[in-house]
């Protein structure tokens, strides 16, 4: 059950999502809604910036069974601002499937964000070993589409996102 709006958290995603949306009640405080298993890609040194998060797959895997679904939305304290992060296998024949992920999350959450509201970051974090055939022409296409490659390891990659 949603919290009236004045007894929610004053926390990134919870002000940058439409009154109406069902992707409230999913909102935890700080990493909760990332699995368990998933917390190793977050420098622990970073966990804390977090204010609240989204399992992102799970809420809109309704309705959006057969689609690419991105897995999570967290809310960085320090720049306000909400990052995308997918653990994914990091391999080369995997990149159209994290565009894809990223382009059906951007129309997933067009009814839910606030005007003027966006994910600043969209970062791909290797699940397990980093097997890219030729990592330059791989970073460039996800340059392209707005995606960033971060490793095995989420940790200094947010420092920008306050200018």
């Amino acid at each position: 059950m949603r919290l009236p709006a004045t007894e929610e958290p004053l926390t990134p995603l919870r002000l940058s999502l439409v009154d109406n949306s069902f992707l409230h009640d999913e909102v935890c405080d700080g990493i909760q809604a990332v699995e368990g298993s998933h917390h190793k890609h977050l420098d622990a040194t970073i966990r804390g910036d977090f204010a609240d998060s989204l399992d992102l797959d799970k809420a809109m895997q309704p309705g959006h069974e057969q689609e690419n679904r991105w897995d999570y939305l967290l809310g960085h304290l320090p720049s306000a601002a909400i990052v995308a992060l997918e653990p994914h296998f990091a391999k080369h024949d995997q990149i159209s499937t994290v565009i894809q992920k990223k382009e059906a999350a951007r129309v997933q959450l067009r009814d839910h964000l606030k005007p003027g509201k966006r994910v600043a970051r969209w970062l791909w974090v290797a699940s397990g070993r980093v097997h890219f055939a030729n990592t330059e022409k791989d970073v460039r296409r996800l340059d392209q589409k707005g995606i960033q490659f971060v490793g095995k390891v989420l940790a200094k990659h947010l420092r920008d996102l306050n200018g």
